[in-house]
């Protein structure tokens, strides 16, 4: 139910869908004749929209979240595991065209290519069942499975954890699955600005990771850029508000061992 709970909740508080409610909410009592609450509620909206296109309130959102666990430095001379989330593959695409269909966070499977010839002795994990609350049947793993084997890794090299829904899922359904023993090193790679959120699921879930962020969404140095960022403002403010709120969450139902966890 709280999966279900979450889904509905996102889909009404995304930005964008606010944003669009507003106005034709707006709308709606100016045929009312409360020309003045429309009028208000109309510039309101606007001046959102505005403020999200113009201003890099997105990237003032998304560097904390994306500089709270930079890359290990140097990296781990050996390692026990690897440890990739789900998020990169669109799979309704992927089972309509019949071949794996990657989202922008691809960034995800090519560090598990990576990883896998830089560490050739550890164990590979990817972990994405269906996030969707339409074609649950849909998983993730299933179309990743079928790219790592196009790409040059031999069937049984990547484990596949298929029934995991979310991030807590992942981290707990994943440690069930592969049982690390405590004095063990798994990388845990994530998008970066998912990484705290991922790093309080799996800490919550009695697994310590070292974590290896990937598909930065911001570049660091455009903190005061402003100007007419269009659908890429749009998406980085909805992305960072969306983890923000995770965050938030997580902290509340105990998913996760922080409210901003930390290295």
């Amino acid at each position: 139910m709280a999966f279900v709970l979450a889904k509905v909740f996102w889909f009404v508080a995304e930005p964008g869908h606010l944003i669009f409610i507003a106005f034709a909410v707006a709308g709606v009592l100016w045929l009312l004749r409360w020309r003045r609450a429309a009028a208000r509620l109309a510039a309101a909206a606007a001046g959102a929209y505005c403020a999200i296109v113009f201003l890099p309130l997105g990237t003032w959102l998304l560097l904390p979240l994306e500089g709270r666990f930079p890359p290990p430095s140097p990296p781990p001379a050996r390692i026990d595991g690897v440890v990739v989330l789900g998020g990169s593959i669109e799979p309704r695409l992927s089972a309509g065209r019949n071949q794996t269909q990657l989202n922008e966070s691809g960034e995800r499977l090519l560090a598990l290519v990576e990883l896998a010839r830089l560490y050739p002795d550890a164990r590979l994990v990817f972990t994405g069942g269906s996030g969707r609350l339409i074609d649950p049947d849909l998983r993730e793993a299933d179309h990743a499975e079928r790219l790592m084997e196009r790409v040059g890794l031999a069937r049984g090299r990547v484990i596949y954890e298929r029934d995991s829904r979310d991030t807590a899922e992942n981290a707990s359904m994943t440690k069930a699955l592969v049982q690390p023993r405590a004095n063990e090193t798994w990388l845990l790679v994530t998008s970066a600005w998912h990484m705290p959120r991922s790093v309080g699921a799996f800490r919550r879930a009695g697994w310590t990771v070292v974590p290896w962020p990937v598909d930065y969404a911001s570049s660091g140095d455009d903190t005061w850029r402003i100007g007419p960022a269009g659908l890429e403002g749009m998406r980085r403010f909805t992305l960072a508000t969306r983890e923000w709120i995770g965050l938030i969450a997580y902290r509340a139902m105990g998913r996760t061992d922080a409210l901003f966890p930390g290295p």
